[in-house]
C-alpha cells in the first residue's frame, strides 16, 4: 500500500471509530512514528483530526466530518463483487438471502460503465471453489446472532455417536468444504471445540456459568500455547497426493513441508483429545503416508488395516 492509499485508508477507519496510533500501526502494518508522520499530513491537508491524550487516548476525525462518497476503482470493484459471488454459493447465510443479490445489484448500478466492462470478464475467469451441500443449517441466522451478543447457549447436537445437550460459548463462525461450522467453548467437553451448525436441532439461550471467567480464561491460555491436557508428536512422511490432501486441513495444513522432489513431511504437536481422529485421518491415507513416530499410532493404523483386511479376506 503506497502513502496515499494509506492516507485514505486512515480517514476511512477514523471514521468508523477513533483509534490509537499502535492499532493504525498494526492494521497497516507499518510502524507507529509512520502513523505519526501520517497524521501530521492529515492535519497539514486540511482534515480534522483530533488527538485524545491518555493511555485512553487516540486518535478521530471532528465530530460531523464526513469524506465524500467514494468510487471503486475496476479492482476494489472486483474484490467486492467476487465475494458476494462466492457467497451466493451457499446454500444458508446468516445474512438474508435477497441481500446478497440487491447489494450486488446495488454496486453494480453504482460502477461507471467503464470499470464494469473491465470487471465482468475477470469475474469469468476466477472463482473459489465451493462443494454444492444439499444440507441446510435452519439455526445458523439463530446463532449467528447469539455469537455477535457474546451470548451463551443451550444446543441440541447431534454428532456421528449420538444425540445430546451441550452448553456453548460460540466464538465465531466459518465456511469449510461447503459447510457451516461453529467454534465454541463447550462445557461438556472442558475445551474449544468444533460443530458443523447443520447438526444443530435445538438453540436457545443459556445463562452464563459461574466459573464462566475461569473457563474462557483457561481456554485461551490453552489456543496460545497450543496445548491442552497433554499433546503428542506426530511425524509422517507424505506423497504428493497425500500433501494435497494434509494441506485442506485447517489445522494441520500449514505444517506440510516438501523435503524432497518426490516427498513431503507433516510434522505438527496433536492435543491428546484429536488422538482418535490423528488414527482415523492417517488411517484413511492409506499409502498416500507413512506415521514415522509415535510407534503407537502406528501400531494402531495396523490394527484397523488387519481389521479391514479381515473383513475383506
Amino acid at each position: 500500500m503506497n502513502r496515499m492509499d494509506r492516507l485514505l485508508a486512515i480517514l476511512i477507519s477514523l471514521q468508523q471509530q477513533p483509534a490509537k496510533a499502535q492499532e493504525l500501526a498494526d492494521k497497516f502494518e507499518v510502524s507507529r512514528r509512520t502513523i505519526l508522520r501520517d497524521m501530521q499530513s492529515l492535519s497539514e491537508m486540511g482534515i480534522p483530526v483530533c488527538s485524545m491524550p491518555g493511555s485512553a487516548g487516540g486518535y478521530s476525525l471532528m465530530e460531523g466530518f464526513q469524506l465524500a462518497p467514494l468510487e471503486l476503482d475496476s479492482n476494489e470493484a472486483l474484490t467486492v463483487l467476487f465475494a458476494l459471488r462466492s457467497l451466493a454459493k451457499m446454500n444458508d447465510t446468516p445474512f438474508a438471502a435477497a441481500s446478497r443479490w440487491t447489494v450486488t445489484d446495488k454496486i453494480r448500478a453504482i460502477l461507471p460503465k467503464p470499470v464494469l466492462t473491465q470487471v465482468e470478464p475477470m469475474l469469468e475467469q476466477v472463482e473459489i471453489e465451493m462443494p454444492r451441500r444439499k444440507v441446510k443449517a435452519p439455526h445458523l441466522a439463530e446463532l449467528w446472532s447469539y455469537l455477535t451478543e457474546k451470548r451463551w447457549i443451550h444446543a441440541l447436537y447431534r454428532s456421528a455417536n449420538h444425540q445430546r445437550w451441550l452448553q456453548l460459548f460460540p466464538r465465531r463462525l466459518y465456511i469449510a468444504h461447503g459447510f457451516w461450522y461453529c467454534d465454541a467453548y463447550s462445557v461438556t467437553h472442558g475445551e474449544r471445540r468444533t460443530f458443523r451448525v447443520d447438526r444443530f436441532e435445538v438453540i436457545r439461550e443459556a445463562d452464563k456459568p459461574d466459573s464462566a471467567e475461569e473457563m474462557i480464561e483457561a481456554e485461551a491460555l490453552n489456543s496460545q500455547t497450543g496445548i491442552t491436557d497433554s499433546a503428542i508428536r506426530i511425524v509422517a512422511r507424505l506423497t504428493y497426493r497425500g500433501s494435497l490432501l494434509a494441506e485442506q486441513d485447517e489445522h494441520i495444513g500449514e505444517h506440510v513441508q516438501q523435503i524432497s522432489d518426490e516427498e513431503w513431511e507433516l510434522d505438527f504437536i496433536c492435543p491428546s483429545t484429536e488422538w482418535n481422529w490423528a488414527v482415523r485421518f492417517f488411517f484413511t491415507l492409506g499409502m498416500d503416508a507413512e506415521v514415522l513416530e509415535p510407534e503407537l499410532l502406528r501400531e494402531e493404523i495396523c490394527s484397523l488395516a488387519n481389521q479391514l483386511r479381515d473383513r475383506y479376506g
